[in-house]
């Protein structure tokens, strides 16, 4: 078994949510949360705000550690068990560009309702539930600027 480790980032901008949609040669591979591998060298923290930056250009500024999402997937050769370390992040504005490379065709903020629904990994909407609570305390705490 292969082991993998990612990072990435549920981003906030005035309450919605940055979702990325990816469509692999015409092949619908749904709305996802913005992350990637960890490189050498790398803290989470940094691997999370260059993923995010990488894959949505949007610019986000880490607020507080989330959490982990764990599992595995197959490929041809082996089976990959990956974690995902998770970050809750500010936006500074609704900007966001998809990652071509990527194979992201599409991305923006949702309000959390739509964000949830439109969410494909039930991992991913476990975090997103998670990161919007800290979100919702941070507010009523007055520690969320935008």
């Amino acid at each position: 078994m292969l082991q993998a480790t990612s990072c990435g980032g549920v981003v906030i901008f005035r309450g919605k949510i940055l979702l990325l949609y990816k469509n692999y040669h015409n092949k619908y591979e749904g709305w996802v949360l913005p992350k990637g591998t960890v490189e050498e060298g790398e803290t989470f923290e940094q691997t999370a705000l260059r993923e995010v930056s990488e894959e949505s250009g949007a610019k986000g500024t880490i607020r507080q550690y989330v959490g982990k999402s764990e599992y595995t997937f197959m490929v041809p050769e082996d089976t990959v068990s990956k974690e995902v370390h998770w970050f809750l992040m500010s936006a500074e504005s609704y900007y966001s560009k998809p990652q071509r490379e990527e194979f992201f065709v599409d991305s923006g903020f949702y309000k959390y309702h739509e964000a949830y629904h439109l969410l494909r990994f039930p991992n991913e909407k476990q975090i997103l539930e998670k990161a919007y609570h800290a979100y919702i305390e941070m507010r009523k705490q007055g520690s969320w600027e935008n």
